[in-house]
């Protein structure tokens, strides 16, 4: 069956899915997926909003007789792909294809763990009580394991450590719960599945998917198609670097005393080490002061308070690991322990000892833990490497990969220099749908009264647009103040982030109606809100990465240590796709409406600003509030709604 017998405007899909429209850029890409499915090599695509990337690429996907990964950007959009958007395709083209869903283990109850989980000092608190025994009663009737099955939990619930397992201490076919293993049964249908759907962090967490004790799904694939791609690259640096976090240092303790306490019992010695651990992981943490922050090496390096503490953690795990090698052999629970001592000990002094031009060390604090990193300058050769291993077809796609006209910077992240690229704008009226709005007379965003700034802007656009908005901002420390302050000069509901779980927000923004919410980073991208709750979106500054960020001021050095332009070649690229992000939550459905307000006058001021009006959809745009007033009394008004 041909492409256009599908995706035609009286194609197969039109006559069989309910509210499907026919949209050429959809049909093209579909081509152009197909082909490079058909043929191998590498298909870098930009899809719009509203062009139906996923139809896109799902048609040919289940059309090609080949085995597909699909990976997305996040667990909630892998979710949907494959709960949603894959079964109507699938449906549609009654296609016999067998297909699966797979995620990193932290997402499946580990039965030996849940078991274990009494003896955890942790479950004796009443909140986690009372989430254990919903676990255990939900235990009894789950077949997948899948944790996102039990909604009445959160998923940063502090019962969830304690039933899922990790990389670290899972015991793989020693587990005396493997046959019963909620992971590996996840594993076994996905490597026999035509069609997978998995994500970036599964991808990048181990390209080959060789954890002891599983077997290989990526090599079995034929064609790879990466949605949200966009994403990939900061992805894959976490995978090609190291970390040690106090988490896992601090699991390893309390994992020590449990098995300790099942397998042996009569040598003091191991529990009072663990605690020994414990003790010095958390003065590391008192070391680095109470400031949530991200720092440079450096920074550790001229701390002689931390480099002491740093120093008695590396003792610390040292002797526990002697003391179980002298019980080795005891119990597969002590004998894992003994493991990953060994194993984080040698990534301590790898990030301790070993310098090297080729990566970043910096650490980052979080309120009760850190993380200590080594990070790659640059992951394109190693990407590549991976790329080869597995070859075939791979499709990167997503609605934010192009800079104007060029996709040279992604290209140039992963090492994709030779691949095939084509970009298809979204199938809405912009014109019409969307106003861009850049206020006159905002002072540099530099200045001490900026944000006081932007909020004078903000309310009068909000009273225009009746609530019914998102305010994007680049910093937590602007959130917060313009939470303290809108408090009292408007009258919509407000919604901050961090005030509630992110799924949470978005549904009571969705249910309100009029609603204003406050977000920073996470709510610029993967949050899809249609119809006319979410009518506004205003964006305080450009998003340019902080300068002041370890790692961005590490490859801004490398860069110009080469000759290059940094500010030009990396940070203005980021930043763009980073607002194509925020803008794109605006107009999700081509009966959406919206104003779009651009605070930052760098926008017009300043000469790169033409990067980013070349990035942005054609919206038509103002400088004058009375024009966004009419706007909104004009989708008011019966024919503007009905339009």
């Amino acid at each position: 069956m041909e492409i256009a017998d599908i995706l035609g405007p009286d194609g197969l899909l039109a006559k069989r899915i309910p509210g499907f429209s026919h949209r050429p850029q959809q049909e093209e890409m579909a081509l152009a997926v197909a082909e490079t499915l058909d043929r191998g090599g590498v298909l870098i695509t930009e899809a719009g909003t509203g062009t139906g990337k996923t139809f896109a690429y799902l048609v040919p996907a289940l059309l090609s007789g080949r085995k597909v990964i699909i990976s997305t950007g996040t667990r909630n959009l892998q979710d949907q792909l494959f709960h949603r958007d894959l079964p109507v395709v699938k449906d549609a083209l009654a296609a016999p294809v067998s297909v699966a869903l797979l995620k990193g283990r932290a997402n499946y109850l580990c039965i030996h763990r849940m078991e274990n989980a009494a003896l955890d000092g942790r479950a004796r608190i009443r909140e986690v009580a009372d989430q254990l025994v919903q676990v255990q009663r939900w235990a009894g009737r789950t077949r997948r394991g899948d944790i996102a099955e039990l909604a009445d939990i959160p998923e940063n619930a502090p019962a969830w450590p304690l039933v899922t397992s990790t990389t670290d201490n899972c015991l793989g076919p020693e587990c005396p719960a493997y046959s019963k293993c909620h992971l590996a049964e996840a594993r076994r249908k996905a490597q026999e599945a035509d069609l997978v759907v998995i994500n970036h962090h599964l991808l990048c967490a181990d390209f080959a998917l060789k954890e002891e004790g599983f077997g290989e799904l990526l090599p079995g694939a034929d064609c790879f198609i990466l949605d949200e791609a966009h994403q990939l690259p900061e992805v894959a640096s976490s995978f090609f670097g190291l970390s040690v976090s106090g988490r896992q240092l601090l699991d390893l303790a309390r994992d020590t005393e449990t098995e300790y306490l099942r397998e042996a019992g009569d040598m003091q010695e191991i529990p009072d080490q663990a605690a020994a651990l414990t003790k010095s992981v958390r003065d590391l943490r008192l070391a680095f002061g109470l400031d949530i922050r991200r720092g440079a090496w450096n920074e550790i390096s001229a701390d002689g308070r931390v480099l002491s503490a740093l120093q008695r953690v590396r003792e610390q795990i040292t002797g526990l690991a002697a003391l179980l090698e002298t019980v080795e052999g005891r119990g597969k629970g002590l004998d894992s322990c003994l493991s990953r001592c060994q194993q984080l000990a040698l990534q301590l002094s790898a990030l301790c000892d070993e310098e090297g031009e080729e990566h970043i060390r910096w650490f980052e604090t979080q309120r009760q833990s850190f993380r200590l990193n080594r990070t790659p300058l640059e992951i394109a050769d190693a990407f590549q490497a991976r790329m080869a291993q597995h070859s075939g077809a791979w499709i990167f796609t997503s609605a934010t990969l192009a800079v104007g006209e060029s996709f040279a910077h992604f290209q140039d992240q992963l090492g994709l220099t030779q691949a095939r690229t084509a970009r298809w704008d979204s199938p809405f009226d912009y014109p019409r749908q969307a106003l861009w709005f850049v206020p006159r007379g905002m002072p540099d965003p530099r200045e001490p009264g900026y944000t006081e700034a932007v909020l004078d802007i903000a309310v009068p656009v909000l009273e225009a647009s009746g609530g019914r908005a998102f305010l994007l901002f680049t910093s937590h420390r602007a959130l917060r103040m313009a939470a303290e302050a809108l408090a009292d000069r408007i009258e919509f509901p407000l919604l901050v982030q961090g005030s509630a779980p992110k799924g949470e927000l978005l549904e009571r923004f969705r249910g309100l109606g009029n609603a204003v919410l406050l977000g920073t980073a996470s709510f610029w991208e993967g949050v899809d809100v249609r119809g006319e709750a979410l009518s506004c979106v205003i964006i305080d500054k450009l998003p340019f990465a902080s300068p002041g960020d370890p790692v961005l001021q590490a490859r801004i050095d490398a860069l110009r240590k080469r000759g290059g332009n940094p500010f030009m070649e990396f940070q203005l690229p980021q930043a763009a796709i980073a607002l194509k992000q925020g803008a794109g939550r605006l107009i999700r459905d081509e009966t959406d409406r919206g104003v779009l307000v651009i605070c930052d006058p760098r926008l017009l001021s300043r000469p790169y600003g033409r990067i980013f009006l070349n990035s942005m959809p054609a919206m038509a745009r103002t400088r004058d509030i009375a024009d966004v007033r009419r706007f909104f009394k004009k989708s008011e008004q019966p024919s503007a709604v009905s339009q």
